[in-house]
């Protein structure tokens, strides 16, 4: 007997995001949940047999499975199919559908043998489109919705889509996907913090001069012009995601790991975020790269980019820096950076303490402050402190200790379908967070669009702007 029978239904399933990252995190999902009885059906205004959606899904599974053997240990690379994944690929099908008729959506909706997870892998103004026609349709009890970023483009509009969603659906089965911060990095992150009674102590404004969460990539635009000069680095990343990285690292403990207690105290703490200082201008930074070298690869200047209207002035790196007026957190500087073409990848969250008050007379050397540096995917953690060194007992030297998390079973997507499939709305941003983040960043886009914030400049494969602390590594 299965422990889960559902239907996933993929709206706009030929494209990039179902290919690239859906398919394959369903592979690995299907491969850990041996028992869950799973109907994919695909839908989408491509033409597609019976026999191309088949080869599609087919593909997908096969890169994953490469992907997985790669990371595995004496692994022989084999990427054949287990018989498990063979088996859903076979039930599988594909309808072309125009996903805003209400007729369409209907007969999708007959073809699902159990009740169904809709996800919708289409741009944001089709997805409302569809959810317009929805709201009007008998839909099964237990229907799931997955949505993808951005959810709206500003609170307002952020508000509306809520309204709708909750005109026909309850908030608990609403999933607005972020697939950042995976479920054990979350578990990660809630276990350090809270259990133990040497760490928790020390995250407050007591001991912790700064707090820096970065997300620096090498890769530039990579073809995503259409979406991405829309958005800019403070939409796609800042807001999207670092504001919940954010809200894991400085929340207070939850009562337990279920989804309403996390969400609850994530809330808090972005209700509690100003801009540092309270001024904008000051508080927040933008630039976009030049032409440049990234490794080995040569990047054109970003307004020279295929699909790019430069007159829309679009950051390609975002960097702001808020303060969580709380009690714990209040005169903490929390710094969020992200940004594409850059000299190294990061994704780290570095948190910085106080110096030491006193130092004992006798004792040299270069201290420098104790930091705990956490890295994301994969999930890692060093910290960094002054000990005596191993010559001169009386020259203080530098040290860490690391350790390797555990970095879970599944995939990203493969975390996101697991809680979409079985309900679970742990890592799904809740509808009044969403609004929320946009209130943080709504100033600071205001401000930008105003001109008020000059677009700085920095090479492509540079740290940044020469005139930015670019947030040392």
């Amino acid at each position: 007997m299965s422990s889960l029978q559902t239907s996933l239904l993929i709206l706009g399933a030929s494209g990039d995001l179902s290919k690239r990252l859906l398919l394959p995190g369903l592979a690995t999902l299907l491969e850990v949940k041996d028992d869950w009885d799973v109907q994919l059906i695909g839908a989408g205004v491509e033409d597609l047999s019976d026999a191309d959606w088949k080869a599609q899904v087919r593909e997908s599974f096969e890169n994953a499975q490469a992907s997985k053997n790669e990371g595995d240990e004496g692994a022989e690379g084999d990427s054949s199919l287990s018989e498990r994944l063979q088996a859903v690929i076979d039930a599988s099908s594909y309808r072309k559908a125009d996903v805003t008729s209400a007729d369409d959506l209907r007969a999708l909706l007959g073809a699902c043998d159990h009740d169904p997870a809709i996800y919708f892998a289409l741009p944001p103004a089709v997805t409302e489109k569809s959810c317009e026609q929805l709201a009007h349709l008998d839909l099964p009890k237990r229907t799931r919705l997955a949505l993808e970023k951005p959810f709206g483009t500003d609170a307002a509009s952020a508000e509306h889509l809520n309204d709708l969603l909750h005109s026909f659906i309850p908030e608990e089965r609403i999933h607005r996907v972020d697939h950042f911060l995976g479920r054990s990095t979350v578990l990660n992150l809630i276990g350090l913090r809270f259990a133990n009674r040497i760490i928790e102590p020390l995250l407050s404004s007591q001991h912790v001069e700064r707090v820096d969460i970065v997300y620096d990539e090498t890769l530039g635009l990579e073809g995503r012009a259409r979406y991405y000069d829309r958005a800019g680095a403070l939409t796609d990343m800042i807001q999207s995601h670092l504001l919940q990285v954010m809200a894991v690292v400085a929340m207070e403990a939850p009562a337990s790991i279920d989804a309403d207690d996390l969400r609850t105290q994530k809330e808090l703490v972005l209700r509690a975020v100003r801009p540092w200082g309270g001024d904008v201008v000051a508080a927040g930074k933008r630039a976009r790269y030049t032409a440049g070298t990234v490794g080995d690869r040569k990047l054109p200047s970003y307004a020279d980019e295929d699909g790019v209207d430069p007159s829309l002035g679009t950051e390609t790196l975002a960097q702001l820096t808020l303060e969580i007026a709380n009690w714990r957190w209040a005169g903490v500087p929390f710094t969020l950076r992200s940004g594409k073409a850059l000299a190294k990848q990061r994704r780290e969250i570095v948190i910085t303490f106080k110096d030491s008050p006193q130092v004992p007379v006798g004792l040299s050397g270069a201290a420098q402050p104790d930091r705990l540096r956490i890295w994301i995917a994969p999930d890692e953690m060093q910290l960094e402190l002054n000990v005596n060194g191993p010559g001169d007992p009386y020259t203080i030297d530098r040290t860490s200790l690391e350790t390797t998390f555990n970095p879970g079973r599944l995939s990203a997507y493969g975390e996101v379908l697991a809680g979409v499939l079985e309900g679970d709305a742990t890592l799904s941003v809740r509808g009044d967070s969403a609004v929320q983040g946009w209130k943080v960043v709504g100033p600071f886009l205001e401000a930008w669009k105003a001109g008020t914030t000059p677009l700085d400049e920095y090479p492509a494969g540079s740290s940044g702007p020469e005139d930015w602390d670019n947030i040392d590594a």
